[in-house]
């Protein structure tokens, strides 16, 4: 109990320190207290998830029936995870990138900020405690994307700010008619819904599609999407991969715990509700694609494929079948290491060209060889090729959609799906081609060799190993999944 405490306040305690505190004697020593907060933390929260696995308490209580309950269960693990891996990760790499950029103690401060509070939404033990942090979550980490405090960056944090307020909004809204018409907010597998489910049933569909929506804004779920392309590429690199790669996942997080742990599958699978969010994933998945493939700018065309990538995980969750939501999880991890070595490379080239365009960086991969390496692995994981992790999870997306789905969607799944692959090929592919093969016209003669430092290096080429790992040795995650998904799919 002590230790899921520590996870979330010793973070966020740390960055209001770091926000209040005038000056640090020098860089160093403001580096030395950032890393020693993520690494603090860090082992805060493995000591929380082995410790505490299976428990639940309550932390005070709003009203006499509102508790704050925090608590550790399969899917606290899995986010947790994938997001302390990814942040201390992107934290590493900002101490060099960060050089470049001003008000560093101010970014520090709201980094170590929104990691307590991403722990405090994973191990929320109930909807009104998640709603509460959910809600956290975006005021803290739009000083992320304000950073710069260019014009765009302003607009692109009001944007942000605007779309989540309503998103969480509509969340609130149906979180009002299941607390009428419940006993209890607490997260339960397969579901709390008592017998007003047959009198109230249209009420609360509604609820559950409003709740849907609105935690998919965060997720970039269309029609609610529009933020996150222009968010995302504003913000510093370090920031654009956690934005990407887990703060967005807080809305698939809360799709889970709304869909599984509050209505229940079963009272949502073959409703209206599962054909409109079907509907509308697939739509995300192909538009994001197509967006992402006429989108010049790099850091922009990696926010686009956000918005495709994290409907893949979304469409497995609506299908509600083990499989598909198997792959879904799968890919929440996967997607997560991929998507933040790709932003990583993206500021890595950044920091060392000045160039942002992908037509400007012709013969990026003779000078950064290794950085463009891990761009090639990570985005053929992506694309789906094996054996990288995102082979492993859109294949049991695929394999679900194809066996639990509703009839037409068993085959325009798996379509939309492979055509968002190749597309998805088109936008990623082109960077490597154009950067190890410039062709005869390029100056080899001025060619210099500009690899960033270990600070930049070291955490993109651990997360490009994880990505390998997890598709080479799936079997004890899908076994893990698989034991947990029965009891609530």
């Amino acid at each position: 109990m002590y230790f899921i405490l520590i996870s979330i306040l010793f973070p966020i305690l740390a960055g209001v320190y770091l926000l209040v505190r005038k000056e640090f004697h020098n860089r160093s020593s403001l580096l030395t207290f950032v890393g020693a907060g993520l690494v603090l933390t860090g082992a805060a929260v493995l000591v929380a998830l082995s410790g505490a696995y299976g428990t639940s308490f309550v932390l005070f209580y709003l009203t006499q029936s509102l508790p704050l309950v925090l608590a550790v269960d399969e899917i606290s693990v899995v986010f947790s995870l994938a997001a302390m891996v990814i942040i201390l990760s992107a934290g590493f790499f900002s101490f060099e990138y960060m050089k470049h950029e001003t008000k560093e103690k101010r970014y520090y401060g709201f980094y170590l900020i929104v990691f307590g509070i991403l722990n405090a939404l994973c191990f929320a033990g109930s909807l009104i405690t998640f709603y509460l942090f959910f809600e956290m979550l975006t005021l803290t980490s739009m000083p992320l994307v304000l950073h710069s405090g260019r014009h765009e960056a302003i607009i692109a944090g009001l944007k942000y700010l605007l779309y989540s307020l309503c998103g969480a909004y509509m969340a609130l809204f149906g979180i009002y008619f299941v607390y009428k018409n419940s006993d209890t907010l607490r997260f339960t597998a397969g579901g709390i819904l008592t017998g007003t489910v047959e009198t109230q049933s249209g009420i609360l569909l509604f609820a559950a599609m409003i709740m849907i929506i609105g935690f998919g804004v965060k997720a970039g779920m269309f029609p609610m999407h529009a933020w996150l392309p222009a968010a995302h590429p504003v913000a510093p690199a370090p920031a654009s991969a956690i934005l990407s790669a887990i703060i967005v996942k807080a809305g698939v997080l809360g799709i889970i715990r709304a869909v599984y742990y509050i209505f229940g599958a079963s009272f949502l699978r073959g409703t209206w509700v599962q054909t409109t969010w079907l509907i509308l994933t697939l739509i995300t998945v192909f538009m994001g694609s197509m967006l992402a493939y006429r989108e010049p700018v790099l850091k922009k065309r990696l926010a686009y494929s956000t918005v495709s990538q994290l409907s893949y995980i979304l469409f497995g969750l609506a299908t509600m079948g083990t499989e598909a939501v198997t792959g879904s999880l799968l890919h929440v991890i996967a997607h997560g290491m991929i998507k933040a070595v790709l932003f990583l490379c993206a500021g890595a080239i950044i920091y060392t060209t000045g160039k942002t365009n992908v037509s400007e960086l012709r013969g990026i991969g003779k000078e950064m060889p290794l950085t463009m390496w891990c761009y090639t692995i990570v985005s053929l994981g992506l694309i789906g090729i094996p054996p990288t992790g995102g082979f492993v999870s859109k294949w049991y997306l695929a394999v679900g959609s194809l066996s639990r789905a509703i009839p037409v969607f068993r085959w325009l799944g798996p379509l939309i799906l492979l055509i968002s692959a190749l597309l998805t090929a088109g936008y990623l592919l082109p960077l490597t081609i154009q950067g190890f093969l410039p062709g005869a016209d390029y100056n080899y003669a001025g060619l210099k060799k500009r690899e960033p430092s270990l600070f930049m290096t070291i955490p993109i080429l651990i997360m490009t190993v994880l990505s390998i790992l997890i598709g080479l040795f799936p079997t004890p995650l899908v076994d893990w999944f698989t034991q947990f998904l029965n009891l609530i799919v």
